[in-house]
């Protein structure tokens, strides 16, 4: 996609409706309409924006780790950015050298920019609007992506699907490969 890999980097903040209208003009180019989807966590933000509206451009959906909720901010993360804007206020670089992820601190601005964006955009409305047969995979161990919340949710808000809890974490289609396979092959009716 678009600033990721080796493609090209945005030159604005993209949103995740920007990454979706790419997707789209992906998949009509190549002439793709009706192919099965695998998604894994940001890739499963632009499938629910996009197949909200656009379902028949897609067959079954498998989203691993899938993303997506804009989740109550506790009153210590609440603290933490007062802290941070007080702090980038007076020492903007330290600031940005010190807080926030390890992975956000070492975007570029543009993509910063675009992380904020993605991130606080609620896609549960999305979700709900997904009419594809869907299969959700999480990781038991996922603490990026908790199944017990993301995936039980997105399980209630889309109406054809189901849930599946596999061993091991956000990344459980390679840490567990085995357990993976089998259930994509099972939902995708592929037999070798």
């Amino acid at each position: 996609m678009p600033g990721f890999g080796a493609s090209a980097p945005i030159t604005r903040a993209w949103s995740v409706g920007d990454y979706a209208a790419w997707l789209k003009k992906f998949i009509i180019a190549n002439n793709l309409q009706g192919a099965d989807v695998v998604a894994h966590s940001f890739g499963a933000r632009v499938v629910f924006k996009l197949f909200s509206d656009c379902g028949d451009l897609a067959g079954k959906l498998l989203i691993t780790g899938g993303a997506g909720l804009v989740k109550e901010r506790s009153p210590a993360y609440m603290r933490q950015v007062k802290r941070y804007r007080r702090v980038k206020k007076l020492f903007p670089r330290y600031a940005e050298r010190h807080f926030g992820s390890e992975e956000y601190r070492a975007l570029t601005p543009v993509m910063k920019a675009s992380y904020k964006l993605i991130v606080n955009e609620d896609l549960r409305g999305c979700a709900a609007k997904i009419r594809n047969d869907c299969l959700l995979v999480y990781g038991a161990g996922d603490t990026t992506t908790p199944p017990a919340e993301e995936g039980a949710t997105f399980k209630d808000l889309i109406a054809n699907s189901r849930l599946e809890i596999i061993n091991g974490g956000h990344f459980c289609f390679s840490e567990n490969a085995e357990a993976f396979n089998g259930v994509m092959n099972d939902f995708f009716e592929i037999y070798v």
